[in-house]
């Protein structure tokens, strides 16, 4: 029987200052440590409250792919590797995905470290 953990799916989010910042993050959580299957980010603006002043920044925010059994450890690297010092990390559990899209995320993130979608 399969861990109820690895048949969870998650989904993490965070934002990040420019895309030179997530390349790296990206290689290093996808392909060498299989934290999460899929990153996807796209440019948002961001208003907030930073040092008792009110910032209006133009940021990327990143949704994370992933399961339950990974998602500490994706936490830990994203903070570890994060350039902010108090980096955004939302976890949202996801109840409704499908079969298909669900045995992909735990395929890819239980396979081998050192196995390689692409070449």
């Amino acid at each position: 029987m399969i861990d109820k953990k690895k048949r969870s799916a998650v989904l993490l989010i965070s934002t990040y200052p420019n895309e030179e910042s997530i390349a790296e993050l990206s290689n290093n959580l996808i392909v060498a440590k299989k934290l999460c299957a899929c990153i996807s980010l796209t440019k948002v603006r961001s208003i907030y409250y930073w040092n008792n002043k009110l910032e209006d920044q133009e940021e990327f925010i990143v949704f994370f792919k992933t399961t339950k059994s990974r998602s500490n450890s994706l936490k830990k690297e994203i903070k570890r590797l994060h350039p902010y010092d108090v980096p955004e990390i939302l976890e949202i559990k996801l109840d409704d995905v499908s079969e298909d899209y669900l045995s992909w995320l735990v395929q890819v993130t239980t396979m081998p470290a050192a196995a390689r979608l692409y070449k």
